[in-house]
C-alpha cells in the first residue's frame, strides 16, 4: 500500500509540477526517475530513504553526474 502510494505522489510530481519548473537536476536519471526505480525495486522503506538520501545530495556544491540505483 505504501509503495502505491509513493509511486503515486512520484507520478503526480513529475506530471503536474515539474513541467512548470526549469531543468535544474545535476544527475542522471533525475532525482524524481531516481526515486521512483529506487521505490519500484527496494519497495517503500528502502527505495523511500534511497530517495531521500539522493535529494539530500542535490545541492549546489555536489557535481552531481550518473548516479543509478544501486
Amino acid at each position: 500500500m505504501a509503495k502505491k502510494l509513493f509511486l503515486f505522489l512520484i507520478t503526480f510530481y513529475r506530471q503536474a509540477i515539474s513541467p512548470y519548473k526549469p531543468p535544474c537536476c545535476r544527475f542522471i536519471p533525475t532525482c524524481s526517475q531516481y526515486a521512483y526505480e529506487a521505490v519500484m525495486k527496494y519497495g517503500a522503506v528502502k527505495g523511500g530513504c534511497l530517495a531521500v538520501r539522493r535529494l539530500l545530495k542535490c545541492h549546489p556544491f555536489h557535481k552531481g553526474g550518473y548516479d543509478p540505483v544501486p
